[in-house]
């Protein structure tokens, strides 16, 4: 895990969103709306997580980190304009499962996760991480499109 250094975290994982994060569009309009929930609860810090697909132990340790990093550099510097703080958990494995269990790990007020905006039938069909989260998960989550 990862903090923010210029805006510290402020409150505790049970009281934060947690925000699936890859780099797109879509989880950066996810990280808005989480942003907009936790400020109507006056608070000023979010749970970010990525997972990256499996990998080699030889590589895990060598850029598990550094592709995480990488890809969550523009929501983690959006958090900071808006004085929010964050928390960076980078994962590697199956994304559903993982975001799932980090959400649980941290009793998360919800879970905030962008959708591509597929039909049912591509959802269905390609196995959509959404759609996995929703079925896993017995806590709240926040499909952003």
């Amino acid at each position: 895990m990862f903090e923010s250094a210029t805006e510290a975290p402020r409150e505790p994982a049970s009281e934060c969103w947690l925000v699936a994060v890859d780099g797109s569009v879509h989880s950066m309009r996810a990280l808005a709306a989480a942003c907009r929930l936790a400020s109507e609860r006056s608070a000023l810090t979010i749970d970010l997580v990525n997972v990256q697909p499996w990998m080699s132990k030889e590589a895990a340790q060598l850029e598990l980190v550094q592709r995480g990093w990488t890809s969550t550099a523009t929501a983690r510097a959006w958090l900071e304009k808006q004085g929010f703080g964050w928390r960076l958990h980078v994962w590697m494995g199956e994304p559903a499962a993982r975001i799932v269990e980090q959400a649980e790990l941290l009793s998360s007020v919800g879970i905030a996760i962008g959708a591509r905006g597929q039909s049912a039938t591509e959802g269905l069909l390609l196995g959509s991480i959404v759609q996995q989260v929703l079925q896993r998960t017995r806590g709240a989550v926040l499909v952003v499109r």
